[in-house]
């Protein structure tokens, strides 16, 4: 976490090419962690483990690197092991590797350039962030980061307090949320409900609805349609003064057949110049009139 990620993005993508990290000797030599950190990770920051996690001897520390359109995750387990016995504590690993997710979460990876203060700042945040929701106390989240990190600041990476100031914002951030939802009820995880929506219903009088034109079917002829000046198609209901909304009337460029009758499924019927209402199989089954 000490050298700029130029340097770790060009070894790695030395490593990546020469199969070191794909099958080689040295990553072989190296077993991987008992306990899946990269997905007890990413389960408490909601995502899912588009991540590869990779031990190789040939990286000095750790590094979040891109190649071959992949986000790695590269250690050194020897590196790893050495900061979790100083620190005496486990939790100094996973937060090597929650600073290093931190990179590629925030855009990091995705940039030109090396390391700078900025973004080690933003992973460090991060990765308190993570430790807190995943139970580390917030010594447990810093210490590795006491350990490893320098006592000034340099033109790539902060000093030791400024570090260990960001994984505090970072692990208070998550404490935060953890106490506020201690103390209130949990929200209903009651599934939204979906229910049918109605047609549109309006009173059915002369004088609030206008028709220019009327569909009378073969196989009802005593329930016709009719067409608004909106060339809304409506069905009357004369008992309960109502009209619902069943269709439209929509214009084509068909000189044959001008307007298309389409319902509430999508159905579509043609209505020619003469006034006949076809089927898509080319059978008239109805006629559009005068509405008197």
């Amino acid at each position: 976490m000490t050298h700029t990620r130029t340097f770790r993005r060009l070894l790695a993508s030395m490593l990546l090419s020469v199969g070191l990290l794909t099958g080689g000797a040295a990553m072989a030599a190296q077993p991987a962690p008992q306990r899946d950190v990269l997905r007890e990770i990413t389960d408490v920051v909601g995502l899912k483990p588009r991540f590869e996690l990779r031990a190789t001897t040939q990286v000095e520390n750790a590094a979040a690197v891109v190649y071959g359109g992949k986000r790695f995750l590269l250690y050194n387990p020897n590196f790893v092991a050495a900061v979790n016995r100083a620190s005496r504590t486990d939790w100094a690993g996973v937060s090597i590797l929650a600073h290093e997710m931190g990179h590629h979460l925030n855009g990091h990876t995705l940039q030109g350039g090396g390391s700078n203060p900025s973004d080690e700042l933003e992973a460090d945040e991060f990765s308190g962030f993570v430790l807190r929701k995943m139970g580390a106390s917030l010594s447990e989240a810093q210490t590795a980061m006491a350990v490893v990190s320098q006592d000034y600041d340099s033109p790539t990476h902060p000093g030791r307090p400024t570090r260990l100031a960001a994984i505090g914002r970072g692990w208070q951030q998550a404490n935060g949320q953890i106490v506020a939802s201690a103390r209130t009820t949990a929200p209903s995880a009651q599934p939204v409900a979906i229910t049918p929506r109605p047609a549109p219903v309006q009173p059915a009088s002369q004088q609030a609805i206008s028709f220019v034109g009327k569909l009378t079917f073969r196989d009802n002829p005593a329930q016709p349609l009719y067409i608004t000046k909106g060339l809304n198609v409506v069905r009357l209901d004369q008992d309960d003064h109502t009209a619902a909304v069943v269709g439209r009337l929509t214009r084509s460029s068909s000189a044959d057949f001008p307007f298309v009758l389409i319902d509430g499924q999508q159905r579509r019927l043609y209505v020619s110049a003469q006034g006949g209402i076809f089927n898509p199989q080319g059978q008239q089954i109805g006629r559009l009139s005068d509405p008197s």
